[in-house]
């Protein structure tokens, strides 16, 4: 056995290696069991393992999950949690209680590469990646702290906090596995959400996975221009090159793709932008998710009257079905795009 490795984020053939040959197949599971299907925090919590086995596992592992630095509780009942992580830095998750559902919104990696113009997150650059155990654990965290129970409930997980999930696809697909796993979370492929800025090649090799996410693409705008002002990804993978690869994605029969357009006041929410959006995903199968933006200090962008918002729906929705994003924690900062370790709330708008 190897020493101070974290047991989080391994899936069940990496913990019958870590034992190794010495001990029965079953440990591993029951292991397993016990990491993910009853998110113990300790060793102290797992009760059928022998005790050497255990004062082993003590002495070289561990169970590492993050620890909370700070929580951000909302007027409509979001949950911004800080985390800190086993090195010190730190990195967010978001809970989105509804009545006959809840949402846990996790990162992937320390602040983004990205650059989008309208998001806190950009702001911050990147740190670096999350490993497979941090991406996991942040759920396990979450619903631990709320008496979630991922595998007899309706738990939806979105990537769409810190980070481009894309450039961190192995670990992300390793999280997915286990988070998928029914004799882990046991969270089903179709409420796992993965959302990209428009990696081209990483959008190809997640569409020849197995086991995967369901693919939500950051459009935000309506042409090649404008694309890139907001943008500027847009220069390595343009927009003519990600709307053919969304051509190729190979969708499940119970799948669509879904396009997140985040509205800015005069700049990308006219009634033509809505009509080149429509023409922009033409034939394709999707639906469009808009997002009013949600304001942060130093974005140089405004919110759009709802009235403005209405329209664009009301055009997109006469050729594919359109949404619009309700803000959930917005005055925490914990809304689409907001996440930057703000150690602190907003204002009152």
């Amino acid at each position: 056995m190897s020493k101070n490795v974290s047991l989080v984020g391994m899936e069940l053939a990496d913990l019958r290696e870590f034992l190794g040959p010495d001990q029965p197949r079953y440990r591993a599971q029951q292991l397993f069991d016990a990491l993910y299907r009853k998110h113990v925090a300790n060793f102290s919590e797992i009760s059928n393992l022998p005790q050497p086995l255990l004062h082993q596992l003590v002495t070289i592992s561990t169970l590492t999950r993050p620890a909370t630095e700070k929580r951000f509780d909302s007027t409509d009942g979001t949950r911004r949690y800080l985390l800190r992580l086993e090195d010190n830095r730190t990195v967010e998750a978001v809970l989105m209680p509804e009545e006959n559902r809840n949402t846990i919104c996790i990162s992937s990696q320390i602040g983004c590469p990205v650059d989008c113009k309208f998001c806190l997150t950009a702001l911050m650059g990147l740190e670096r990646n999350l490993t497979a155990g941090e991406i996991v654990g942040q759920v396990l965290y979450v619903a631990r702290e709320n008496n979630i129970h991922p595998h007899n409930s309706h738990l939806n997980v979105v990537m769409m906090g810190m980070g481009e999930p894309l450039l961190n696809l192995d670990n992300v697909l390793k999280a997915t596995r286990i988070l998928t796993d029914d004799k882990a979370l046991g969270i089903p492929q179709r409420r796992l959400t993965v959302s990209t800025s428009g990696i081209v090649p990483k959008i190809e090799e997640l569409g020849r996975a197995d086991i995967r996410p369901k693919l939500a693409i950051s459009l935000n705008a309506s042409h090649e221009e404008q694309r890139r002002e907001l943008m500027p990804i847009t220069r390595k993978y343009h927009l003519s090159d990600l709307i053919e690869a969304c051509r190729a994605y190979p969708l499940r029969h119970w799948e669509a793709l879904m396009f997140e357009y985040v509205l800015l006041k005069d700049v990308n929410d006219t009634d033509a932008d809505a009509r080149r959006v429509v023409r922009l995903l033409a034939k394709l199968n999707c639906k469009v998710n808009l997002i009013a933006l949600n304001p942060g200090p130093g974005i140089p962008f405004d919110t759009p009257t709802p009235e403005r918002v209405d329209s664009f729906q009301k055009i997109i929705m006469k050729s594919m079905p359109c949404y619009v994003r309700k803000p959930r924690g917005r005055d925490i900062f914990a809304a689409c795009g907001q996440l930057k370790r703000v150690n602190e709330t907003s204002s009152p708008a």
